[in-house]
């Protein structure tokens, strides 16, 4: 059984990094802006269950293989890198949009669409895989029982506060993007800083080492 410091440290680790502009964030206010909040649940329901495919892969030796096999970390840590370089040049570049802009050219997609653009980008989200594959082991106690099951429940606490914070965001997004759509200056320093805060981070994976 992990310890309540462990899943207090968990917990404040996952809200930090859910609460910095990251993928998962800008699809889902960008389609609860665009196409509607149950367009927003069913893209959440995707980032759902891409943390369970995270939390599956680390149970089964995710941190294991990217120690054993630096190519599998490095395919994973550049192609999360170029992610988040692509969206952070999409708010960035001349005419580039904010996540919270609406967006009134964009067209509706199915559920199926929504829910597989969810997945996917919570699978390329470099930040998930670095806290599965390099942080969430930092918490685990030798003494607490398996590896395994030690990971399940550290993976538990992570997700439900992830889609906690990710659900308040996306359900507030529509009245964020209304505050901003009034207020240009807002809006413009909102893009810029959140572009750039993804380049920062894009840059920032792209160097990091691989976990042991």
């Amino acid at each position: 059984m992990i310890s309540p410091a462990a899943v207090g440290g968990v917990a404040l680790v996952e809200l930090g990094m859910a609460l910095t502009p990251g993928p998962n964030m800008i699809h889902l206010a960008s389609r609860a802006i665009t196409q509607g909040r149950r367009a927003g649940l069913v893209s959440l329901s995707g980032t759902a269950v891409g943390f369970l495919c995270y939390l599956v892969a680390a149970a089964a030796g995710l941190s294991a293989l990217f120690a054993a096999v630096p190519l599998a970390f490095l395919a994973v840590k550049l192609a999360g890198a170029a992610y988040l370089a692509h969206l952070a040049w999409t708010m960035l570049k001349p005419g580039g949009r904010s996540p919270f802009a609406p967006a009134q050219d964009l067209r509706p997609v199915s559920d199926l669409r929504l829910f597989s653009m969810g997945l996917l980008t919570n699978l390329l989200n470099p930040k998930i895989a670095l806290l599965y594959a390099a942080l969430l082991p930092q918490f685990m106690d030798p003494q607490a029982g398996p590896t395994w099951a030690q990971l399940l429940q550290l993976g538990a606490v992570q997700i439900v506060v992830g889609l906690t914070v990710n659900a308040s965001i996306m359900l507030g997004a529509a009245r964020v993007s209304r505050f901003l759509a009034g207020r240009p200056r807002v809006m413009t320093a909102q893009r810029v800083a959140s572009g750039g805060l993804l380049g920062v981070f894009a840059l920032r994976t792209a160097l990091s080492g691989t976990p042991v």
